[in-house]
């Protein structure tokens, strides 16, 4: 046996004395979300946005047309109003958006979950795609730390290239960057996997139980995108529709109980439709006055939804006559919702674990 197959750096067995120490080996499990700014003010925003908003999976347009308009125009104002929603919703306890309180809790949820099956050869963490902690400095760290296989684990249940595509060029940008590249995966979209549609379905049924009086409709938001991407080939909008009909299968409720929608329209281009925030005004003007609203392609609760979906969206079908809003939370780290990504992450480890 090597020293390298003891706990910790070890040397080599008959290397020079000379040889850099060795790492143990170990499998890395790096988790990706979103992204979120360092704090709500100007500047902390506008470092976000222009990284979020400079990326060519989310904005497509040549950047000689848009980068003037996204850094003179767009970037002047668009800090200020996005500072303030974010500061509606901050974590001023921990001095961080929600998001990242969430996927905290995710990660060290799934990483004790892990353990306990498998001991001490997986590394978990998680990074973002924009802001901090970068994927880059994340891959850094678990190279150094000895990962010889990494499973990379974007924490979205539908495809879209605008964010599990976005976070895999990420990735493999930093692994570009390592003069030893571990070996990776990347863990594909989850939308039809079964524990994933038992999470959702318990988490209405939860919200259901709860209401003293129960809602006459079930809303699942989804963030929306360009229709134009859909009619490129991005699988997103269907793999969305069909979410729903299986949440609704598993629910055993009738069709015309929910209805899909899409939210976070951005641009003059047209987007999925209906829109949420149109769709809910709609059906308070036809007479549904007790709705709940659920966003299954959030893995955890952010801006677009603890602000838009509980913010403006409730807004807009109270003002239209609406009566009873119910806003479901996202999966978050509910023990269904571990147990769904924990059972993901092994399915996409096979092989590697003796």
């Amino acid at each position: 046996m090597s020293d390298s197959d003891m706990p910790g750096v070890g040397r080599l067995a008959h290397a020079p004395a000379d040889h850099p120490p060795v790492k143990r080996a170990k499998i890395g499990v790096l988790l990706a979300n979103l992204g979120t700014p360092d704090g709500h003010d100007y500047w902390s925003m506008r470092r976000y946005l222009s990284e979020f908003l400079s990326d060519k999976r989310v904005i497509d347009y040549p950047s000689w047309k848009w980068q003037p308009l996204l850094q003179t125009v767009i970037l002047a104002k668009r800090p200020f109003t996005s500072g303030a929603n974010y500061k509606l919703i901050w974590n001023e306890a921990e001095n961080e958006s929600p998001l990242m309180t969430i996927t905290k809790a995710q990660t060290a949820a799934i990483a004790a979950a892990l353990k306990a099956r498998h001991g001490d050869k997986l590394m978990v963490d998680f990074c973002m795609r924009y802001g901090n902690p970068s994927t880059a400095s994340k891959v850094k760290a678990m190279v150094a730390a000895g990962c010889e296989k990494i499973v990379f684990f974007p924490l979205y249940p539908h495809y879209a290239g605008a964010t599990s595509a976005t976070a895999n060029d990420q990735f493999f940008r930093a692994l570009m960057e390592e003069k030893r590249q571990p070996a990776a995966r990347t863990v594909p979209e989850y939308f039809d996997h079964p524990l994933y549609i038992e999470a959702l379905a318990q988490s209405v049924e939860q919200a259901w139980e709860a209401a003293e009086v129960k809602p006459e409709k079930l809303i699942a938001s989804y963030h929306g995108m360009p229709k134009r991407y859909l009619m490129q080939g991005d699988p997103y909008h269907c793999q969305c529709q069909k979410t729903t009909r299986l949440l609704r299968e598993r629910l055993g409720w009738a069709p015309e109980m929910i209805d899909t929608t899409f939210q976070s329209v951005f641009g003059p281009e047209e987007w999925l439709r209906p829109y949420t925030v149109e769709h809910v005004a709609a059906l308070a003007r036809q007479g549904h006055k007790r709705i709940a609203v659920i966003a299954p392609a959030f893995s955890a609760d952010c801006i677009e939804t603890l602000e838009e979906v509980n913010g403006e969206i409730r807004e807009s079908f109270t003002h239209a006559g609406g009566e009873e809003f119910t806003y479901i939370p996202c999966l978050n780290d509910t023990p269904a919702h571990v147990e769904a990504l924990v059972t993901v992450i092994e399915e996409n480890l096979a092989g590697w674990l003796r």
